[in-house]
């Protein structure tokens, strides 16, 4: 977040459809929806002068949007930077060239989910669709970031033929080694390929549930301190990992964003994350805050 933002995203769902079912994205158990852009204005003109950058992605492809084009006219209207994470498949034609808008900021293409959809396939077309995006992307958008996420470092797809074709080609393509880096992903995620395009690294978590055993020891997020969620039927959730709202903080349709945000419910978790505490259930199950453990740790000793 910057002096003039309090938050430095907010994660819209503009769809919870998606057209690739990968397992390392749980399934969505809502209805099936796509967020209309008249309720998509509604919530772009509050959160205008609120964060710096709207991510249209919590669960689903965004690209699989009927009327992307108008989402995307709602964000530069309000003075919007995009950050889109998509799979891909869909970077085409007119999808392809709303892509490369000036009001996306950046492009986060997930090629992990090649190998949880096709593995045992040829991945050579699908790198070539890659590449056809970041070619045309060095022309007509120099100042665009693009990464590359291949969250791949921990498990068997770290070993994967889908994927050690995939660093192949990137190799090729860019001239670089893309092998891992020693990275600490708690430090350094990112490999510079060229321009502004990363390789970006990255291991893969358990999604939060209430099935999932409750943590014995301090915890923190980030969440509702630098970004928050909004599902695609306008209820408002903590974090981007709160699929299916377990913890609804409000609706936008029915009180001001900023409103919701400022509730009891929403403070006290805000609160206690400042304190290494959880106050959530959900938030007690969830195993991706695992890597805040250090700092959870120094801030409930400072409260002590």
């Amino acid at each position: 977040m910057s002096a003039t933002t309090p938050f430095r995203r907010a994660y819209v769902e503009i769809s919870n459809i998606c057209n690739l079912k990968c397992s390392f994205c749980p399934t969505v158990e809502r209805a099936n929806q796509v967020m209309s852009p008249d309720l998509f204005g509604k919530v772009a003109a509050q959160l205008s002068g609120m964060v710096d950058e709207v991510c249209l992605h919590l669960m689903g492809e965004p690209l699989n949007h009927p009327e992307f084009s108008a989402i995307l006219e709602l964000c530069r209207v309000h003075h919007l930077p995009v950050n889109l994470t998509t799979n891909g498949l869909m970077l085409t034609g007119a999808r392809r060239d709303l892509a490369l808008s000036q009001v996306v900021r950046q492009v986060n293409l997930s090629l992990q989910s090649f190998e949880a959809n096709f593995a045992g396939k040829d991945v050579s077309g699908y790198m070539q669709r890659i590449f056809q995006f970041t070619r045309l992307a060095e022309e007509r958008r120099p100042d665009l970031y693009i990464n590359l996420r291949l969250w791949d470092l921990e498990g068997v797809q770290a070993h994967s033929a889908v994927n050690t074709a995939v660093r192949a080609h990137i190799a090729e393509e860019f001239g670089v080694v893309a092998e891992d880096p020693a990275v600490d992903i708690r430090r350094k995620k990112n490999l510079l390929l060229r321009g502004r395009i990363y390789l970006n690294f990255d291991s893969r978590f358990t999604w939060p549930s209430l099935d999932l055993p409750k943590r014995q020891r301090p915890g923190f997020c980030h969440g509702l301190s630098s970004h928050f969620g909004i599902h695609a039927d306008g209820t408002v959730v903590p974090c981007c990992l709160d699929k299916e709202a377990v913890i609804n903080l409000g609706q936008v349709q029915d009180e001001p964003l900023q409103s919701i945000l400022s509730s009891l419910r929403a403070v006290a978790m805000r609160q206690g994350f400042a304190k290494g505490a959880l106050i959530e259930d959900l938030c007690q199950r969830c195993t991706f805050i695992d890597r805040f453990d250090r700092k959870a740790q120094r801030l409930q000793d400072l409260h002590r």
